[in-house]
């Protein structure tokens, strides 16, 4: 797990408040939900807790883990009438097993060797009641990859209580374990015309494709 989840965990909270369509994204899992008929829902990755109120709002039984404690404690500071939990995807043990689990923001790019894999795969299951379902996203290799084979970079830009705040990330290829990519990122805040430092992550992201999902 990359410095972007501690000590830039203010900063993520921050940027990421435009990064993603929260609302979309709430539509998809809620929808998928009602149609399995679940009601209850464990997130995996949940973060500072952007997905969280949505769930809340309209009356699911939510409880968010994640593995920073620097998210977590965001999260129960911003959602006052959430459940976090600080723990590991790989081995975790609920108090009572739950309808359905989530993995959510890409969460699952950061198991990059397959026994931690097979490992969340097999907590997950230890963990939901019988037809539980499980729904997650991931970076498609076949997608992902060719677009970054020579190297890419990407300046991101986002405000939020009127500070602006950018993001220099550069992708390069890592096929030492798999198709894996490394992802070195600066962030920085406008203060006048002046862009400042505010900290530096690196970090190693793992990408999949649809077939060897399906073997796991």
């Amino acid at each position: 797990m990359g410095n972007l989840y501690k000590d830039l965990a203010s900063i993520y909270e921050a940027m990421y408040q435009t990064f993603i369509n929260y609302p979309e994204e709430y539509a998809f899992y809620s929808n998928l939900l009602k149609k399995c008929g679940k009601n209850e829902v464990l997130e995996i990755g949940s973060g500072t807790g952007h997905l969280a109120q949505y769930f809340l709002d309209n009356n699911f039984d939510y409880l968010g883990l994640d593995y920073s404690e620097e998210m977590i404690e965001i999260a129960k500071q911003k959602v006052l009438n959430g459940q976090f939990l600080q723990g590991d995807m790989r081995d975790f043990t609920l108090e009572s097993h739950v309808e359905s689990i989530i993995i959510t923001g890409r969460t699952i790019s950061y198991l990059l060797k397959n026994e931690e894999v097979n490992n969340t795969f097999l907590a997950i299951y230890k963990n939901l009641k019988p037809k539980g379902i499980v729904c997650f996203d991931f970076i498609d290799a076949n997608q992902f990859i060719p677009t970054i084979a020579q190297g890419k970079n990407i300046t991101h830009q986002a405000s939020f209580n009127k500070k602006h705040y950018f993001r220099d990330s550069h992708w390069s290829l890592d096929l030492e374990s798999g198709l894996n990519v490394k992802w070195d990122s600066t962030y920085y805040e406008r203060v006048g015309e002046d862009k400042v430092e505010l900290g530096i992550d690196n970090s190693t992201i793992r990408t999949f494709t649809i077939n060897e999902l399906e073997v796991y």
